[in-house]
């Protein structure tokens, strides 16, 4: 994987961190610190995916962003928080992994 697909791989997982922290502030009693891990990982997420379109299309390089971060969130919402899991859902957060690898195989034409 290039340097650019990694920080963009990054990105994505960053982007995981910011709607965790606000379940996090609205769901304990850690409101401030549920926020600066939102504000932190927003800035981090947004520094590689900076880092990453220098190299990768725009278009490539949100899709997949959002798409880690899509996943990524669905995941960590049914394993951490007891959000609903069914066949259906699970199908849609495998279609949409299958999207952003098919944007991965396509490379950066």
């Amino acid at each position: 994987m290039g340097q650019a697909w990694l920080f963009l791989f990054l990105a994505g997982l960053c982007e995981i961190g910011w709607p965790i922290g606000l379940k996090i502030s609205q769901t304990t009693n850690k409101v401030a610190l549920g926020i600066i891990i939102a504000i932190v990982s927003m800035a981090i997420s947004g520094y590689f995916l900076w880092m990453a379109q220098k190299q990768i299309p725009i278009g490539t390089a949100y899709a997949v962003w959002t798409g880690i971060g899509a996943a990524g969130t669905f995941v960590v919402g049914v394993l951490v928080f007891g959000d609903a899991s069914s066949v259906l859902r699970w199908l849609g957060v495998a279609l949409i992994i299958g999207g952003v690898v098919t944007l991965k195989l396509a490379g950066n034409h």
